[in-house]
């Protein structure tokens, strides 16, 4: 895995290689995620699209460096207008196709609202936080305490302990309850796709609906059956078919 040097400390990445005339796709992982865990979806999709992809593990997942704690409610604002701005040029990847798994998709939108990219690829978006979030948090704490889940999670992160405990912490905390970017989605005018499971387990459609009524720009939605939280990893192949066909209908090279 290579690693580069950021002023918060360094972050672990890599890079597939595709044809350097189409914008490259950026992975953004999940909040109990990174680099590995996207398995081989990343490269599933850019060898059906052509296109070049770079995944990073953000500060304190996978093998990155440790991030400050406690996490502030603003922490994924604070990676789309800091992070990963500074990520991308120091890479010289300029207008990529984002695409962002349940905190990486709200990250990927406050992203996109400020800067330009060719199109956003958004898997179980959060954009206001719902009871059925905060269920589905308290389920996974109880998986994390009885060792299932940290065990799981050790496999990925050099502390998974903090990992689970600074992003349950923050989205269980009563000051996180009002937290919602509904408002920054008007200034989304790139196209955008949504994918959600029907079973996902953090979240509702009720998310999706909020997208297609507030984004800016173009919306294609795709909700796919008997899924739950992850589709790229439930339902790889349908997740990756809705993704080629957006990018080749919607999306310019």
């Amino acid at each position: 895995m290579a690693v580069i040097e950021l002023r918060g400390g360094p972050v672990e990445y890599r890079r597939i290689e595709g044809r350097a005339d189409l914008r490259p796709l950026v992975f953004l992982h999940e909040g109990l995620g990174c680099v590995a865990m996207w398995a081989r979806f990343p490269d599933a999709l850019a060898r059906a699209t052509g296109r070049p992809a770079v995944l990073y593990s953000r500060h304190g997942y996978g093998g990155s460096g440790p991030a400050r704690t406690p996490r502030p409610v603003t922490y994924m604002h604070d990676e789309a207008t800091g992070v990963l701005p500074e990520f991308l040029d120091r890479l010289s990847v300029r207008d990529p196709v984002l695409v962002g798994h349940s905190d990486g998709a709200s990250i990927a939108l406050l992203y996109a609202q400020e800067h330009p990219v060719g199109g956003t690829v958004v898997l179980a978006p959060h954009v206001f936080v719902e009871p059925e979030t905060l269920a589905g948090i308290r389920k996974a704490r109880a998986s994390f305490e009885a060792g299932e889940l940290s065990r799981r999670l050790a496999r990925f992160h050099d502390d998974p302990d903090t990992v689970f405990g600074r992003w349950s912490d923050v989205w269980l905390s009563p000051e996180f309850r009002g937290w919602n970017i509904e408002d920054r989605l008007p200034a989304i005018t790139s196209p955008t796709l949504l994918i959600q499971g029907d079973r996902d387990e953090y979240a509702t459609l009720r998310q999706l609906d909020a997208l297609e009524q507030g984004l800016g720009g173009g919306v294609r939605r795709a909700v796919l059956a008997d899924c739950g939280h992850s589709p790229h990893l439930e339902r790889p192949e349908e997740t990756r078919d809705a993704i080629v066909r957006f990018l080749t209908a919607s999306v310019p090279a």
